[in-house]
């Protein structure tokens, strides 16, 4: 694991400690853990509420979260790292790797890159963005949490079927991109993609907690939807999100060894290993990356394309949105910062002018990503 030094901050913990208290108190969250990284130094690291409230279990530091999108950018640096090593370039076609993977657009079926599924650019969506009638929902596409036992054919055939929501790279759209990208680098790796991630970034990094299986199940946080209060998830669980057709949750998919690794959404995790990734990627990647490439993970990589979900003023790096405008976009991040979260009800975001590094990792959703506590508890840090 990379080693942060303690160095408590605590004019940061008198603006932190109330907010998740209040969000304890009012029933928002079941539990979290928050930490903050400060020129490379662990700032604040609080753990609060409970892991799993009927059982009376507290939460602890080391707990582990289903990780959902913060899978991500582990997953993104694993493909970076192929990149590196050749196996696999930005503007290969997809189809080199899948051959049968050509869902189509106007009759047509376009080539889509590499590049384009790392940044939500291929035209591919997220059922959960989609309406209730749309073929993602109709043809069953899973977006990575759902569906124990759905192997990546079944679900790449799905997606095919599903077709374009437009050409490639004339847009940016949340997609199960990431999940045919791991498929990709199953191809060009010839190894599974956990195995992939293991070799290139969770073992050089000791993230022993991380990876698309439970290391250890006695720290694993129970799964929680909104409430007041917290209202525990059953065996599929579909969680309200933008006024769109909801988030599709299956909490114990984590353990079926026969679902596909979700690329997107698939991973464990703790919360002092994923500081301790992002921390490396803002230190400039070693050992796992060359500075050029970590210096482009945070960098944006779409143009001009207006970021879905996110607003204006923002743009897309590699495994996260970057802040181009905050005037604009309304954050309390300067620009430069790189962020994203996670559905199961994460927050993170890495703001290199300042050298700081913020998790928040939750058992609730939506609550912990986009919730009162996520927005105040990001504003709280982002004011150190």
């Amino acid at each position: 694991m990379v080693q942060l030094a303690e160095r408590p901050d605590a004019a940061l913990a008198a603006r932190l400690d109330p907010l998740i208290d209040a969000a304890i108190a009012e029933g928002r969250l079941a539990g979290g853990v928050c930490l903050v990284a400060r020129d490379g130094a662990l700032a604040y690291a609080r753990a609060a509420g409970k892991a799993d409230i009927e059982a009376g279990r507290a939460m602890e530091t080391n707990a582990i979260f289903r990780a959902s999108s913060l899978t991500k950018p582990i997953v993104t640096a694993a493909a970076l790292a192929l990149v590196e090593d050749g196996l696999l370039k930005l503007d290969d076609p997809v189809t080199k790797f899948l051959p049968d993977f050509r869902p189509q657009w106007d009759g047509q079926a376009p080539p889509i890159t590499i590049f384009q599924l790392l940044t939500h650019t291929a035209g591919l969506s997220y059922g959960f963005m989609q309406p209730i009638d749309g073929p993602y929902l109709q043809l069953q596409v899973s977006d990575g949490m759902d569906q124990p036992g759905l192997g990546f054919t079944e679900n790449l055939k799905r997606i095919t079927e599903a077709g374009l929501i437009f050409p490639p790279g004339a847009a940016w759209l949340y997609s199960v991109g990431m999940d045919v990208l791991g498929a990709a680098m199953e191809q060009a790796a010839g190894k599974t993609l956990g195995e992939v991630v293991a070799e290139k970034v969770t073992k050089p990094l000791g993230m022993a907690d991380t990876g698309f299986h439970v290391a250890d199940s006695r720290r694993l946080a129970k799964a929680y939807a909104d409430g007041p209060p917290p209202i525990p998830m059953g065996e599929t669980h579909v969680v309200p999100f933008a006024e769109l057709s909801g988030i599709r949750f299956a909490p114990d998919r984590i353990f079926d060894k026969a679902s596909f690794p979700s690329g997107g959404a698939g991973m464990a995790c703790s919360a002092t290993d994923f500081i301790g990734f992002l921390e490396t990627i803002r230190r400039g990647g070693a050992p796992i990356l060359s500075g050029e490439t970590a210096k482009a993970m945070v960098t944006n990589q779409t143009g001009g394309h207006a970021i879905v979900i996110s607003g204006p003023g923002m743009g897309f790096g590699f495994g996260g949105a970057v802040v181009l405008d905050n005037a604009a976009s309304g954050s309390p991040l300067p620009n430069g910062s790189w962020l994203w979260g996670g559905v199961y009800g994460h927050t993170w975001f890495v703001d290199p002018s300042r050298n700081l590094t913020f998790v928040l990792m939750t058992n609730t959703s939506t609550e912990g990503m986009s919730g009162a506590l996520s927005q105040a508890v990001v504003a709280a840090a982002a004011a150190a």
